[in-house]
């Protein structure tokens, strides 16, 4: 029986080993050019930002490619193809094969996060009677401004429950009845915090952006890759903000939009959008920026891979693939954050109620 069962496991071994050495093989693989080529000339072609970051995308073959038909098995060809896409200097490029997600996340690892969700949590959300978790947005009154903090555009938000938010604001109890208050309350103003906001849905960010518009007005120019060459684009397709609904219900008090290096993608392009708004402001650091909207292919041996796609301007000709800056800057303070306060949040109150 023993003898048996020293068998069994030795062929048991034997399998694990065999399964190993098919995925790392020690020869390099007659299809590594192949699938090299595939991800290069799909990129050179489609991708849209190598004229904006000057970037030589025929060098990037010259040095990867030899590396790439090397390789003799797919944890190495993984990291060539890797290492070649990480020179796009994008957050929107990545190939994914399973064992692993390549990125480039320079674009906040290298700054201040700026923010800490949990000293909002403890410190301006709980404590307060009118703290809401309304869809995905957390929301409140702070010191006699409103406060919404949206952590990402993949979570769903609908035109009505924008409604609700900003009726919440705008309206309060007056002897058993209420009424619009577009000038003493309830709150001063309204500040929208979209720190640490990786993105998601840019239809979520017009549905926000759409809900504080006042007149109709443009804030963007979009461009689509039409050709193979690095700088065949289509015309540009205008993108405006309107606000469609009562215009008894228009927000038109200060806003603030807060944002940090980890607001991106689409929480770049909503703090670039609200910018174009009058009573908007925009306070904290620099968003990370990623202004393509991405598009994802696979390769040959069925890994994925994504890249951005198009260019966006704002309305004022600037390319928001670097990061829209603020109008006021203001970091976190250590010893604040010690002491239970956010800063920009602070900063953000005094500015609403001192306008």
């Amino acid at each position: 029986m023993k003898v048996k069962n020293i068998i069994i496991l030795l062929f048991i071994a034997w399998g694990f080993s065999s399964c190993e050495r098919l995925f790392i093989k020690e020869e390099p693989e007659p299809e590594n050019a192949a699938i090299f080529d595939h991800l290069w000339n799909t990129v050179d072609e489609k991708y849209s930002f190598f004229i904006d970051k000057n970037i030589d995308w025929d060098s990037a073959k010259d040095v990867f490619r030899p590396r790439a038909i090397k390789a003799r098995n797919s944890i190495e060809l993984f990291n060539v193809l890797a290492d070649m896409l990480f020179i796009l200097e994008d957050g929107h490029v990545n190939i994914s094969a399973g064992i692993d997600l390549s990125r480039n996340w320079d674009w906040f690892l290298k700054y201040p996060s700026n923010f800490n969700f949990d000293v909002i949590e403890r410190n301006y959300l709980v404590p307060s009677e009118d703290y809401q978790i309304s869809g995905p947005i957390h929301n409140t009154i702070i010191d006699s401004v409103g406060y919404m903090y949206y952590e990402s555009f993949s979570d769903n938000v609908s035109t009505s429950l924008m409604n609700y938010l900003v009726l919440k604001f705008l309206i309060k109890e007056k002897e058993g009845s209420f009424e619009i208050n577009s000038l003493d309350g309830p709150v001063a103003g309204l500040i929208i915090d979209v720190r640490n906001n990786g993105g998601g849905s840019i239809s979520n960010a017009f549905t926000i952006a759409n809900r504080f518009a006042r007149d109709k007005i443009k804030v963007a120019d979009w461009f689509y890759k039409t050709g193979p060459a690095h700088d065949d684009f289509s015309q540009a397709e205008e993108k405006f903000l309107e606000f469609e609904g009562d215009e008894d219900y228009k927000f038109n008090k200060p806003i603030v939009v807060l944002i940090n290096r980890s607001s991106y993608s689409s929480a770049n392009f909503f703090a670039s959008m609200m910018s174009f708004l009058p009573n908007v402001t925009l306070i904290g650091d620099q968003t990370g920026g990623g202004g393509g909207l991405p598009i994802n292919n696979e390769l040959p041996n069925g890994w994925r891979y994504r890249f951005s796609s198009t260019r966006t301007l704002d309305a004022n000709g600037n390319n928001i693939e670097f990061g829209v800056k603020p109008d006021i800057v203001v970091e976190l303070d250590s010893a604040d954050l010690a002491n239970g306060k956010d800063k920009l949040i602070e900063e953000a109150i005094n500015f609403i109620k001192n306008q």
